[in-house]
């Protein structure tokens, strides 16, 4: 008889946590993202003399793999976005996107090849590209 007493009180208390769990789950997500275009952010690519030093030595360290990286100066906003290493030169990247919705910042690039036909050189490249904007205190989505 104490056994089945005790049987019950734990399927009854299994019962209770798994209608619960999705509330303990779902607590730190209940902020909505609101991904509507602000509006455009205004941006400067950089060469690489223009980068802040800090940040090409974290640039330089990841070049090799795909890397997105974000860093500030608390004045500037500084993102970056590599494709790691390629076999070729001859590669670009354009910005399709920069812009501000209410929570965050999204930014959106392609990595352009080689036309057919085009000479490029027979050495490894690691394409990246790095923008600075105007610091703002918000997270960055890499589309």
């Amino acid at each position: 008889m104490r056994r089945i007493v005790s049987e019950k009180k734990l399927l009854c208390m299994l019962l209770v946590l798994t209608l619960l769990l999705p509330f303990f789950t779902t607590g730190c997500g209940l902020e909505k993202t609101d991904d509507r275009k602000l509006k455009d952010l205004s941006y400067t690519i950089l060469e690489e003399k223009d980068i802040p030093q800090e940040f090409l030595t974290v640039i330089e360290e990841k070049k090799e793999n795909i890397f997105k990286l974000t860093y500030t100066d608390q004045e500037n906003l500084y993102i970056a976005i590599g494709y790691g290493v390629q076999e070729t030169g001859g590669y670009s990247i354009s910005v399709n996107q920069c812009y501000l919705t209410k929570n965050a910042i999204y930014f959106d690039t392609t990595l352009i090849g080689p036309s057919k036909g085009e000479k490029v050189n027979e050495v490894k490249s690691y394409p990246y590209l790095v923008i600075k904007t105007k610091y703002l205190e918000k997270s960055v989505v890499f589309e």
